[in-house]
């Protein structure tokens, strides 16, 4: 069937669709051969159009109407892409993982040397058949972190006995937070957990991520707190 509808029009949807769905090609290649038996005069009722393209029954009603109220005051593209990140967000933080709370952990800073890794390697022996032990080590560039179950401080005191400690703290609560795997193309993911504790007072002590998981740690007294925080994001 010959389309008679502006190539304007098509690429709009097309553009669309890829803002929500996460499409990277920038043509209409993604959907094959189908856009060529689209009825475009006929759009939305055409069925191919319906089966090529998300409806409005794929999104959450509060999603359709978040878009829909920007679409309808003929909107620039860079309005839709602010729009559309505003609903990827919101999708992400309603999809959060599990959310795991550890106490009783203490906190090292060392100053990096060359023997450091070996006592690192010390503490991945004795822990390494435990899952229950909660230990990370972070290097930076001139300092390292190890995170770990208060229960061994002395493990850790004697490992590193030959390191430079500059900090230790003790009576520190991690809050895991379990993240969708798309998490890393939504901007502004970390930003809402860092304001939403900002907005209730509460101090970080440090920050420890993975791809799919966002560690904070804070001290004891604030883990009730920052947990309910948290936990808000996903209402």
């Amino acid at each position: 069937m010959r389309c008679t509808c502006p190539l304007r029009f098509k690429n709009f949807i097309i553009s669309l669709t890829k803002l929500i769905l996460h499409w990277k090609t920038k043509t209409l290649e993604p959907f094959g051969c189908n856009q060529q038996l689209i009825d475009w005069d006929n759009v939305p009722g055409d069925s191919m159009f319906n089966l090529t393209f998300p409806q409005k029954h794929m999104l959450k009603t509060e999603h359709y109407d978040m878009m829909a109220s920007v679409l309808k005051n003929d909107p620039d593209r860079k309005q839709i892409q602010e729009m559309a990140n505003k609903i990827k967000l919101n999708k992400v933080l309603q999809n959060l993982g599990d959310i795991t709370v550890r106490s009783d952990l203490s906190d090292y800073t060392f100053k990096n040397s060359s023997s450091l890794i070996n006592s690192h390697l010390k503490t991945l022996e004795i822990i390494k058949d435990d899952p229950h032990i909660f230990y990370t080590f972070t290097r930076g560039v001139h300092e390292s972190n190890v995170l770990i179950t208060t229960a061994l401080k002395d493990k850790i005191e004697d490992f590193y006995k030959n390191e430079t400690c500059t900090e230790v703290k003790d009576h520190l609560s991690a809050i895991t937070i379990g993240l969708p795997k798309e998490n890393t193309k939504i901007a502004g993911l970390y930003y809402q957990f860092f304001k939403r504790l900002a907005w209730e007072g509460i101090a970080l002590y440090e920050v420890v991520s993975t791809t799919n998981e966002f560690t904070i740690l804070v001290e004891d007294d604030v883990v009730d707190k920052a947990f309910s925080a948290v936990k808000g994001l996903k209402n």
